[in-house]
């Protein structure tokens, strides 16, 4: 997959967009997107389906969705790290709209979610997690838009040393510490979440980070939402180590370290360089 665009700059300069200026995406902002969601790809080798949606032809609403008339929607099949595969292409074809001028925001539970499907076809083995609108930001955020950021405090991340961890998660990793992951463990901090959970951590241990789940919200009939979350911290993860000239791979390498309450393995990254 080509990724054509600054990652790190994207991932610091996006914000969720929930207030679009109600005009519509210019064709040539649409053609670039519907020719990159076509070759969105994931690590995992979990196929995911995207469709660019037209409110009005579909009837698509969402309660805190205000000016656009355009959604992405992705839909995928139940099998192994679908979650993580899914967060990661959406996450990734959510960066990309940014970079194109395009406001976006990552939405499950405010969805009308029987038309989406509808919409999205979608098979008794699918899913559709999420979707978003896509539009370009009103230049003003609306009322209930400031004020359901402030309630999520939408803008605050969990401290470097409080996600990440130094070969055990009694040890808090400091950034100069981190060696060749510092800036893509940085790109993790600022990742989305369902109600700004945060839900990653990590361990560095040499060569590998090991990546764990905080669970804090419990499993829907559309699966694990905060692992879809992980999948969008682990596009940060990896897109910004391939724009910064490292190599790696996702393997399965549990090491069996003592874990806190309520977090579970999900997968490691070893670097190759």
């Amino acid at each position: 997959m080509n990724i054509n665009f600054d990652v790190t700059k994207t991932i610091k300069g996006r914000k969720s967009v929930r207030t679009f200026d109600g005009n519509r995406i210019k064709e040539s902002d649409r053609s670039a997107l519907e020719s990159f969601i076509e070759k969105v790809s994931n690590p995992f080798d979990v196929p995911v389906e995207f469709r660019l949606l037209d409110a009005s032809r579909y009837d698509l609403k969402s309660p805190v969705v205000l000016g656009s008339d355009l959604y992405l929607a992705g839909k995928v099949k139940r099998c192994k790290n679908f979650e993580l595969g899914f967060g990661y292409s959406f996450e990734t074809a959510c960066l990309y709209a940014h970079s194109l001028g395009l406001g976006t925001v990552i939405l499950a539970a405010t969805l009308k979610r029987s038309s989406f499907e509808k919409a999205m076809d979608l098979c008794e083995d699918e899913v559709m997690p999420t979707a978003s609108p896509i539009g370009y930001p009103a230049q003003k955020q609306s009322l209930r838009e400031s004020l359901m950021r402030k309630s999520l405090n939408a803008d605050d991340r969990i401290a470097f040393e409080k996600l990440f961890f130094d070969g055990n998660f009694d040890t808090g990793l400091k950034v100069e510490n981190a060696r060749e992951f510092a800036v893509a463990l940085d790109m993790v901090r600022l990742a989305p979440s369902a109600t700004n959970k945060q839900p990653w951590r990590a361990v560095v241990d040499k060569d590998t980070v090991h990546f764990y789940e905080m669970k804090s919200i419990k499993d829907s009939s559309l699966g694990d939402i905060q692992k879809v979350d992980m999948g969008i911290a682990l596009a940060h993860f990896d897109l910004t180590m391939q724009t910064e000239g490292y190599s790696g791979k996702f393997i399965e390498s549990d090491p069996g370290i003592k874990l806190p309450k309520n977090v579970h393995y999900i997968i490691s990254y070893k670097s190759v360089n």
